[in-house]
């Protein structure tokens, strides 16, 4: 597969609320501060109040991450962005991402699936691509390096 990069977004993590016990797992939802994000062909900055991550903590130890925000570039476009992915690892391995220390990203699994919407006629390149990205999880919110599938 071909690939060539889009962007390395950055999101700050508000408090997160518990939802609790649900069907299919533990929910939380973790809306976001703002962030920024950069990238060959775009950057400007995540919108805090519209944007947020709706997380699943499944029985087997997974945890999805069901991601949707708002971006704004820096020349004043609103682009859309849904994002769906997994976070696994092994269990110290996510006990210290847990307790916000820094992790080494090769020592778990984090994927995601950004998809983007947008009605402006310069990013609308944006509208008609698939995009993969690779997460690391830090203290103040997760590093997503995302790119276009070719």
């Amino acid at each position: 597969m071909n690939t060539r990069p889009l962007m390395t977004m950055q999101v700050k993590v508000a408090r997160v609320l518990d939802v609790g016990a649900v069907p299919y797992g533990t929910r939380r939802i973790a809306p976001l501060d703002g962030g920024t994000f950069e990238g060959p062909r775009l950057r400007g900055t995540v919108l805090p109040g519209s944007s947020a991550d709706w997380l699943l903590l499944r029985p087997d130890g997974v945890l999805e991450l069901d991601f949707r925000g708002t971006l704004q570039t820096d020349d004043g476009a609103l682009i859309s962005m849904k994002s769906f992915g997994l976070r696994h690892g092994p269990p110290e391995v996510i006990a210290a991402l847990g307790r916000g220390e820094t992790v080494d990203p090769s020592t778990y699994y984090f994927r995601t699936m950004p998809r983007f919407e947008t009605a402006h006629p310069g990013y609308s390149f944006l509208n008609r691509l698939i995009a993969v990205a690779t997460g690391d999880r830090r203290a103040e919110g997760p590093v997503y390096t995302i790119h276009e599938v070719l």
